[in-house]
C-alpha cells in the first residue's frame, strides 16, 4: 500500500521522488532529502538554497528537484518548508551512526545529550536516538533544527522524534 491509501510513503514512493538523492550521494556526505510528494502551488524552498541545489520551476505544482551535486548538506531548506517535508541525512557520521537533522515545532526543545525516542513516517517508534545538535537561530523563523545520531539502517526512516517516557 502506498500513499494514496496510507498517508504514509513506501520506500518505492520515496526513491522514486526527485528530490531524494540517490545511495551514492549519500554515501558522501550531509545532504538534503526531500519528501514533499503533494503537487499544490508551493516554492519556498527553492529560493532558500543559496546553491541552486533546489528547483521546481513551472508549474508551480511541480515537485522539488534535488541537484545532488550542488547540495552541500547547508541544512537552510529545512525550516523554509512548511510542509516539514526536507531533512539532512549525513551517512558519513560515523562508522556505525548517521545523523538525520529534522525540523522540530514541538515543546520543550530536547537538549543536545538528550536520548530520544525515533520515530519513522508513521509516527511509531524505531529506536532511540542521541540528540547531538539543537539548531534555533532567528532566520529559522522559530523553526528549530534537530540533529539527531541513529542507526545507519534508521537515517532513511527516522523523520521525527520524541521525548522518553519517564
Amino acid at each position: 500500500m502506498g500513499v494514496e491509501q496510507t498517508g504514509v510513503l513506501s520506500k518505492e514512493e520515496l526513491t522514486a521522488l526527485p528530490g531524494v538523492p540517490s545511495a551514492e550521494r549519500l554515501a558522501k556526505g550531509k545532504v538534503a532529502v526531500i519528501e514533499c510528494w503533494q503537487q499544490i502551488p508551493c516554492n519556498p524552498c527553492e529560493p532558500a538554497c543559496a546553491k541552486g541545489a533546489i528547483s521546481i520551476g513551472e508549474p508551480l505544482t511541480k515537485l522539488p528537484v534535488l541537484a545532488e551535486d550542488k547540495c552541500d548538506g547547508c541544512s537552510l531548506c529545512l525550516p523554509s518548508c512548511p510542509g516539514l517535508a526536507i531533512f539532512l541525512v549525513d551517512m558519513t557520521y560515523s562508522e556505525t551512526e548517521a545523523t538525520v537533522s529534522l525540523p522540530y515545532e514541538l515543546l520543550p526543545l530536547p537538549k543536545k545529550g538528550d536520548t530520544v525516542k525515533a520515530l519513522d513516517r508513521e509516527g511509531k517508534a524505531v529506536g532511540e536516538a542521541k540528540v547531538v545538535q539543537v539548531t534555533n537561530p532567528p532566520r529559522f523563523n522559530r523553526t528549530p533544527i534537530i540533529r539527531v545520531a541513529v542507526p545507519k539502517a534508521l537515517a532513511m526512516d527516522v523523520r521525527n522524534i520524541r521525548p522518553l517516557e519517564d
